[in-house]
């Protein structure tokens, strides 16, 4: 079922679609449903964790728990996601994107019901467990979606897929706050998750699976038809069908030996020549959680704003950060799919509108910037999940996407220390330390332009 494309397309952050041209005639409808179908498994997904999240550190106080307890205890949930994301991305690449994706969706289902249970501080962090190992059903979702689509189709669809997510993280927090007024709200709140995650389940057992196969057999015969040579087009057929044959058997094969085949993998990924992107996505992760770290106590701090009215600022960003993945089609398309382009303007632009926040005399000129920001940070999101998967190929999609996953888990760790640091300085110290790490983000992109470039021209010829 896996495909195992040689061509090009590799990691996190994403767009969806089917920029016209030849990729039109690639197939009806055939793909496009079961695309479809995936918004839908993206905006369950986080429509239901939304709903529990705000409510989890009220619910772990409310049994005794201290705020050190507390604070270790959502640690090791990140913890768990640093180590669990590369690992869980890599035995979806070997075991298909079905049974991994299904597995992740019922072992999380189980985190929540057990959250609905928890009773005492040790019952609720034994719940984060399967959550914290498998709740990476966002990032096999991506990594099928690339399976799926054409290079020049990936950052519409992924934009799509992201714009789809947020909608459901920007409704869930209401839903969750109404329940929570009821008596024994959280308890409810959790099984109602528990039973989306459960409808989520079933909805990719019952996903098209054999239009998925058509979809791939169709981007690879594409592919194939555009390679430079005889010889990449066998090269490419081979390794195709021979990824195919192997998903297809692996999810039954022995434990050990699918544990030697994701180490594999992983050593692959290790020793790669992608160092510098995801350092590069590291850099601008960090930043931009710099930015939020401290957003509402600056803004009190700074102009006397009221933490509503914060509240309502992010939620505004939030919803431009949907327009903004709706409108990656056209943006891409008028960069003629240049990703690295698109990519280094869009974090030039993040660098300067967080510099503006920053200095910033008034509140204009931070919902100015924080207008703005929300279209670029989207963009590069989906940037730099396309530019991995682009430069490290679509034989691993998952391992290269977990992979991404780490490394942002490593930026969320190191993000609040950095941030308290600077807030000793001032309230603008973490924005403007974003601003210094987002600077350095650009210089190393400047300096592996011919790279970057280099893959861009490999895209364009593909299309």
């Amino acid at each position: 079922r896996r495909p195992g494309a040689a061509a090009a397309c590799m990691e996190e952050e994403e767009e969806e679609g089917d920029g016209g041209g030849r990729g039109a005639a690639r197939g009806p409808a055939a793909p496009a449903r079961f695309v479809r179908c995936l918004y839908a498994v993206g905006f369950l997904d986080l429509f239901g964790v939304s709903m529990v999240v705000p409510l989890m550190n009220l619910h772990i106080k409310s049994l005794g728990a201290s705020h050190t307890v507390a604070g270790i205890i959502g640690s090791l949930y990140g913890v768990m996601q640093l180590f669990s994301s590369t690992l869980v991305g890599c035995w979806s690449d070997i075991v298909g994107r079905r049974y991994s994706l299904l597995a992740c969706i019922l072992l999380s289902a189980l985190g929540y019901f057990l959250l609905g249970t928890s009773t005492t501080v040790f019952l609720f962090a034994l719940s984060r467990v399967p959550v914290g190992v498998f709740k990476h059903t966002l990032s096999i979702s991506k990594a099928l979606l690339s399976d799926l689509v054409l290079e020049r189709d990936r950052p519409l669809v992924m934009g799509r897929f992201n714009a789809a997510s947020s909608v459901g993280f920007i409704l869930g927090p209401v839903v969750g706050g109404y329940l929570a007024e009821f008596e024994g709200g959280f308890y409810q709140t959790s099984f109602i998750c528990a039973s989306i995650f459960l409808l989520n389940g079933g909805l990719v057992w019952m996903l098209p699976w054999s239009e998925e196969k058509t979809g791939n057999n169709e981007h690879y015969h594409d592919k194939a038809t555009n390679s430079l040579s005889a010889k990449s087009n066998y090269d490419l057929h081979l390794k195709s069908a021979t990824s195919r044959a192997m998903t297809n058997n692996s999810f039954f094969q022995s434990p050990w030996v699918q544990v030697a085949t994701v180490l594999k993998k992983i050593k692959g990924i290790a020793g790669s020549n992608l160092w510098d992107i995801f350092l590069v996505r590291f850099l601008m992760s960090v930043a931009i959680l710099l930015y939020y770290s401290n957003f509402t106590l600056a803004l009190e701090e700074r102009f006397g704003v009221k933490p509503l009215f914060a509240g309502y600022l992010l939620s505004y960003s939030s919803s431009l950060g949907v327009l903004a993945g709706c409108l990656l089609g056209p943006i891409t398309r008028l960069y003629r799919h240049n990703t690295y382009r698109l990519l280094l303007h869009s974090s030039t632009f993040t660098c300067v509108l967080v510099l503006l926040y920053a200095s910033a005399l008034s509140m204009w000129m931070v919902i100015l910037s924080s207008t703005f920001l929300a279209f670029s940070t989207t963009i590069g999101r989906t940037c730099i999940i396309d530019l991995e998967l682009t430069a490290g190929g679509n034989e691993a999609s998952g391992t290269l996407l977990g992979v991404g996953q780490s490394v942002t888990s490593v930026g969320r760790i190191i993000a609040p220390l950095l941030s308290g640091i600077a807030q000793e300085f001032s309230p603008c110290g973490p924005p403007s330390l974003a601003v210094g790490l987002a600077l350095v983000a650009i210089v190393i992109m400047n300096a592996n332009k011919e790279k970057y470039c280099s893959h861009g021209r490999v895209k364009s010829k593909n299309q």
